[in-house]
């Protein structure tokens, strides 16, 4: 524990702007370090955006809001933040934005606060969130995983060495990048089979015998209603995010998801599984 508070600290330290700016965006932090070309990418600016923290706090939700919010100002939006999910309650603010992003794992919410906030994205409003923070929340609340496309249910071995495999480059979000390595939690997930997979990860049987081989989404997007929808399973605290694909993947997903309002929506769903005409 000792180990990963100091290095939490550090990376949370190293980003920080002389002069009370807050935290350096993550653009600037680890645009040295890119392997890749960068990709042309929309912008934030102009956008409306809500950004909701809390739940089980070994996910690290305060500290990521002190990463994220800045970063999300600096490229222009007009950013609310809330820990509580009375958040969703208030209809003038859910009416209005373009985006939310959660982070908030575990914890319950009520009927009418999941009513808010799906009905917000439903009608247009993305939401992007990462790991347990969105692919944990609300464990009773089926509708919610219908929205996400996916719920968390193992990482076999806790912290381990694996390998995140990206199978589409030409999508915006992980165009020009190439498969890396994770030392954190590898999530085993139950994915709705109609997301857009973007990035897999393939499981030995070291830690789970009959897992060996099987192959799992770590990064999708998707639909629900209107609104935008984007997941990505790395993550796990904020010192992963001192890699550059963890980073760079999700703040390309945050953008991604913020224009549902503001770009046509892509077709790209494509079923699975075909019933057999006999």
């Amino acid at each position: 524990m000792e180990n990963y508070t100091s290095s939490r600290r550090k990376f949370i330290k190293n980003t920080i702007i002389a002069g009370g700016a807050g935290l350096l965006g993550a653009k600037t932090l680890l645009a040295a370090r890119s392997p890749y070309a960068p990709s042309p990418v929309p912008t934030l600016r102009g956008k409306k955006a809500l950004f909701v923290y809390g739940g089980w706090e070994g996910h690290d939700p305060e500290p990521s809001r002190d990463l994220f919010v800045p970063w999300m100002r600096e490229e222009g939006a007009d950013v609310t933040v809330s820990d509580t999910l009375d958040a969703y309650l208030d209809n003038e603010l859910m009416s209005s934005l373009d985006l939310i992003v959660q982070i908030w794992t575990m914890g319950e919410i009520t009927g009418d606060q999941q009513t808010g906030l799906l009905t917000a994205i439903r009608n247009g409003c993305g939401i992007a969130g990462w790991h347990g923070g969105l692919g944990d929340s609300f464990r009773n609340n089926v509708e919610y995983q219908f929205m996400v496309g996916g719920q968390w249910v193992s990482h076999p071995g806790g912290i381990i060495d694996y390998r995140v495999n990206i199978i589409d480059q030409d999508d915006y979000v992980t165009a020009n990048m190439g498969d890396f390595g994770m030392h954190s939690e590898q999530y085993y997930m139950h994915v709705d089979p109609n997301v857009k997979v973007l990035a897999t990860t393939t499981f030995s049987d070291e830690h789970a015998y009959w897992i060996g081989g099987a192959v799992i989404p770590q990064v999708w997007k998707k639909y629900y209603g209107d609104g935008r929808v984007f997941y990505s399973a790395l993550g796990h605290v904020i010192g992963d995010f001192q890699g550059y694909e963890v980073f760079e993947i999700q703040k390309r997903g945050i953008r991604w998801a913020a224009e549902s309002k503001h770009h046509q929506r892509e077709k790209w769903l494509s079923p699975v599984y075909k019933q057999s005409l006999r």
